[in-house]
């Protein structure tokens, strides 16, 4: 079996809930679902989808730097929204980031999220070739 990496951000809530921020199995990295908080626990972006967006994505790509990846191995990303009707929000920092790398998809609508005041949730795979 493949060494076992398991990478922290330091957040209070990894060890509440007992995950990790990322997880490194051989060549693959799965980053946990991912929302708009900063190190002290604060909203980033509070009712702003795009800039709540844009802030997850470079956490998650703070994660995969730390498990020695980067967004160009991303090959999946998940999206769990509270409001669909934001779709171009979401959209349109997701492909600033992954426009050129085009990894598969998904945007679910779920009834909620952690905080009210979160309104975009993200999880990543990516693959080490």
């Amino acid at each position: 079996m493949s060494n076992r990496t398991n990478i922290s951000s330091g957040a209070v809530w990894e060890d509440l809930v007992g995950y990790s921020r990322a997880v490194k199995v051989g060549n693959i990295i799965e980053v946990s679902g991912t929302v708009a908080s900063d190190t002290n626990g604060n909203v980033v972006g509070r009712d702003d989808a795009y800039q709540q967006t844009s802030f997850i994505l470079q956490k998650i790509e703070t994660a995969l730097k730390d498990a020695g990846a980067s967004l160009k191995d991303v090959v999946r990303t998940r999206m769990f929204v509270t409001d669909i009707s934001r779709f171009q929000e979401y959209a349109r920092a997701h492909a600033e980031v992954f426009g050129s790398i085009k990894p598969c998809t998904s945007m679910l609508e779920v009834k909620g999220l952690v905080s009210p005041d979160y309104l975009i949730e993200i999880e990543a795979t990516a693959i080490l070739s």
